[in-house]
């Protein structure tokens, strides 16, 4: 698919050179859509006073140069360009990107291998609401790197390892494997700790337990790590319950937790202090990356191995980073990770630069997740303040989605099928429609509505196409046009979609899934204007109602591909 703003940049940059010379051939030409045209340039505004001229004369200049231009540029006011796409240029893009099996969506022409690091709940606590961001958000990412061709290896990164599973697997000696694995895999990790931990606090014969457990855990031995895998398992278990009704594409394959990477700890802290790159301060092994300062003015450390010789996050994540270079050859790493972690990040990266283990060649990127916030402005909890387990909160979304279909005129099963993917498209779409670093209100009713910026609006949307071919008894494979553009509603509906490919790309470049949410909204109202003003099976004639088949066929492809990369389900009815 050709982007209209792709192309309309190119030419303007063209433009731009051949008027004011080759210097200015990469200006930006600050292309936006427009109340007043197509789309508007304001380029002519920025470059005035660095062409010292007027921006009328400036913006005459460009228009005086453009050469293959697919449409007309008129300047407006003190030097807006006015850009108008020809519907014949429209048209013939449309029927191209309908033939395009790629639906217009440019793959990658040098793959990257992509490693994108998310979910990684605590093995130690059962998952909640907190949980629910960065596993939608990673997935997401995940889902539009390989749409684009990008190898993309997923990290899971469990925190399953440290000093806690002492007392954690001393406890399931004392309750025994049985209760301990039903309790794990109901997700009641959260009890199962508490519990563990009133023993480690108040009983001194389980805390001595506890503490030579941890011992024999670090050395392996090997019937600690029998019931350590006991533990795990019956947890991972639970967190595939999670991740099974979400939708997500995380499989147990992709489980890389903190015990993965303990091996290599001792390693790092040599290598690192052996470079000199690591030095020891107050006995504890730190490095100090430049421009990080404390709060009474000295460098803060980014300590690598506490002073009792025990290692910390920084320990691990320094050892993940290194893995994820040397051993997956990772191009870009994401690490999508709440946004309280920001400086955590940042110094971790800056270590690893120092190290030589963050190559310029390699990106690595902190996806910082905001809060996820009540109705009451303050983090999302239960009424007695306890975080809202992620299973109860999406059997909730199922139950609530259940009552907005219930008129409908299906069977048990297919209601029960269109509830589940209404309950969960809602709650992933209401993530993903906003940017990932701001916070954001759950709000079930919000969520759930059949109109506004909803996950329900667009399965609705889709779901409004198919019944169409239905009625028709066609195709939306047989649908092949050709297009032709004749109402206004006809030209806004098959502009928009000349823009799925750029939006695609640009979620992969800067990580955003929410201008993808964004541009599915705008396409599905689109398409409820062209449906609203443009009978499709009562076209006047059969050209008209062939190519708007084409154009319902080719709406149907985007919204369907977009909301599979965003996780959202798509019930063939509602």
């Amino acid at each position: 698919m050709t982007d209209p703003q792709f192309v309309l940049t190119e030419r303007v940059q063209r433009a731009l050179a051949d008027a004011f010379g080759p210097e200015y051939s990469d200006a930006d030409p600050l292309i936006r859509p427009s109340q007043f045209a197509d789309y508007q340039a304001n380029v002519a505004m920025s470059l005035s006073k660095r062409l010292r001229r007027a921006p009328r004369e400036v913006a005459q200049g460009i228009v005086d140069h453009l050469v293959d231009f697919p449409g007309t540029a008129e300047i407006s006011g003190p030097g807006f360009l006015n850009l108008t796409l020809s519907d014949d240029w429209i048209t013939a893009q449309a029927n191209e990107t309908l033939a395009d099996p790629h639906g217009g969506v440019a793959t990658s022409s040098v793959p990257q291998i992509v490693v994108i690091d998310y979910s990684a709940p605590n093995a130690a606590k059962e998952m909640h609401v907190g949980h629910l961001r960065t596993t939608i958000v990673g997935d997401a990412l995940a889902r539009v790197h390989e749409h684009l061709g990008n190898k993309v290896i997923r990290q899971n990164h469990l925190g399953d390892w440290g000093t806690p599973f002492g007392m954690l697997i001393e406890h399931l000696l004392d309750i025994g494997e049985e209760a301990a694995v039903a309790q794990l895999e109901a997700g009641e990790g959260n009890a199962y700790y508490q519990a563990a931990r009133a023993k480690f606090d108040a009983d001194p014969e389980f805390n001595r337990r506890a503490r030579s457990r941890v011992v024999t855990l670090q050395a392996e031995e090997p019937e600690t790590m029998r019931l350590w895998h006991i533990f795990m398992d019956a947890t991972v278990r639970y967190f595939n319950k999670v991740y099974t009704q979400l939708g997500v594409t995380l499989t147990d394959d992709d489980i890389a937790g903190e015990s993965m990477y303990n091996p290599m700890l001792a390693q790092v802290c040599d290598e690192l202090q052996e470079r000199g790159i690591a030095v020891v301060s107050d006995g504890a092994l730190c490095v100090f990356p430049p421009g990080y300062i404390g709060r009474e003015g000295q460098p803060l450390p980014f300590m690598i191995r506490k002073s009792d010789g025990g290692y910390g996050y920084a320990t691990t994540d320094m050892a993940t980073i290194r893995y994820r270079v040397q051993d997956l050859k990772a191009d870009r790493i994401l690490y999508v990770i709440g946004a309280t972690q920001a400086q955590h990040m940042s110094m971790l990266f800056d270590s690893a630069r120092m190290a030589g283990w963050l190559p310029d060649h390699v990106s690595a990127e902190h996806i910082q997740i905001g809060s996820v916030l009540g109705s009451d402005g303050k983090m999302f909890k239960t009424r007695s303040g306890a975080s809202i387990k992620l299973l109860e909160l999406l059997d909730e979304a199922e139950v609530r989605a259940a009552e907005v279909i219930r008129d409908s005129d299906y069977d048990e099963a297919q209601r029960e099928e269109i509830a589940h993917a209404v309950g969960m498209g809602a709650v992933k779409y209401a993530d993903l429609s906003v940017s990932h670093d701001s916070e954001y209100v759950f709000d079930f009713d919000r969520m759930l509505a059949l109109t506004g910026n909803t996950g329900p609006y667009l399965q609705y949307a889709q779901a409004r196409i198919r019944s169409i071919f239905r009625k028709g008894g066609v195709d939306p494979a047989e649908a092949t046009g050709p297009i032709v553009i004749g109402r206004p509603e006809e030209r806004a509906l098959a502009l928009q979609l000349l823009g799925f490919g750029a939006v695609v790309a640009e979620v992969a470049a800067n990580s955003a899934p929410h201008k993808l949410a964004s541009y599915l909204f705008d396409t599905a109202s689109a398409f409820t204007a062209f449906f609203e003003k443009c009978p499709v099976l009562k076209a006047e004639d059969e050209a008209t109602r062939a190519s708007r088949l084409a154009l319902c066929a080719l709406t149907l492809r985007v919204l369907d591909t977009g909301l599979e990369l965003l996780g959202v389900p798509v019930p063939e009815r509602m």
